[in-house]
């Protein structure tokens, strides 16, 4: 896996596939915007999460089964409680049902701290075998008040471009 930390930001649109052409090389970005599953009303929890994916086609080998895909997660706190993302759990999946788990502390090697209303936007990598695959997890966070909850990511799809319709 690859990282990148980036600036805070958002991105307009929602489920957006495009192509372009970037730095000699064809880049396919699919752009999810995905509202936790999570959004507890009592302690008015809700951690909203926008992904951005990209195939990385100098990096993939798709002769040796290995398919390089970046995504840029922007992680909002819409919620009325500040909160601090501890660490992450991924599961990645490619066409044959192959599933890798990742877990670890924090992202990039941050624990952010999003008081309502900020974000933090981070860029990672994932290899699979195949096309096509995809991704889901969880964050688990802490409010301020010490109530832990998991901020649930729906799963999203990694793509080389012209693979899905």
């Amino acid at each position: 896996m690859f990282h990148t930390r980036r600036q805070k930001a958002s991105y307009p649109g929602s489920g957006l596939l495009s192509a372009r052409e970037g730095k000699g090389m064809l880049v396919s970005t699919i752009i999810y915007h995905l509202r936790s599953l999570f959004m507890d009303t009592e302690h008015n929890h809700n951690i909203v999460v926008e992904v951005e994916t990209n195939y990385v086609e100098g990096q993939s080998e798709p002769d040796n089964e290995r398919y390089v895909f970046s995504y840029t997660i922007t992680i909002r706190n819409e919620g009325g409680q500040p909160a601090q993302l501890l660490s992450r759990h991924w599961i990645i999946t490619d066409a044959h049902g192959n599933i890798q788990e990742v877990k670890g502390e924090g992202v990039v090697g941050e624990q952010p701290h999003l008081n309502p209303g900020e974000g933090f936007q981070y860029t990672s990598g994932a290899m699979i075998s195949t096309p096509v695959g995809s991704m889901r997890g969880t964050y688990q966070m802490v409010a301020d008040d010490g109530n832990e909850f998991d901020a649930e990511i729906p799963a999203f799809t990694l793509a080389i471009p012209r693979t899905l319709h």
